[in-house]
């Protein structure tokens, strides 16, 4: 059994937000066993799995990913589109644009403390896209 759905996030503000429950809210019902596969369909946002319960995680994560890479470096051509934007680009291409995640007893199998996290670069991203899908076993 092969589904697939694409649903629109609420839009959220630059940062590293838990957004499991809204994912799973999305979804048709989930197979026994099975694969789901996310992608997020822009170029200036970013799906993780990470840390779910203590939210300094994802402060401490939007410290990291801004050192890593500054807004308004020299060296960038491409700032037509704001200071946020060649910075976004860069970001998401260090945490990626998919997750692939297990199933089993139809619920997502991840560890205690783990949740999924859009990563929103951009100051004002706005609703991003995902397309779900879900691969399994419906016995």
């Amino acid at each position: 059994m092969i589904k697939q759905v694409e649903f629109t996030l609420k839009p959220y503000s630059r940062g590293v937000h838990l957004i499991t429950g809204e994912v799973l809210r999305n979804l048709p019902a989930l197979p026994r066993t099975g694969l789901l596969h996310l992608l997020i369909k822009h170029t200036s946002a970013a799906l993780a799995l990470n840390e779910n319960a203590d939210p300094d995680v994802r402060h401490d994560l939007n410290i990291i990913f801004d050192k890593l890479v500054p807004e308004n470096a020299p060296y960038y051509l491409h700032v037509d589109e704001g200071p946020d934007d060649m910075p976004s680009h860069a970001k998401s291409i260090i945490v990626g644009s998919t997750l692939t995640l297990p199933l089993t007893d139809a619920r997502l199998n991840m560890g205690t403390w783990q949740g999924i996290y859009l990563c929103e670069f951009r100051d004002y991203g706005g609703p991003r896209k995902i397309v779900a899908t879900i691969i399994g076993d419906m016995e």
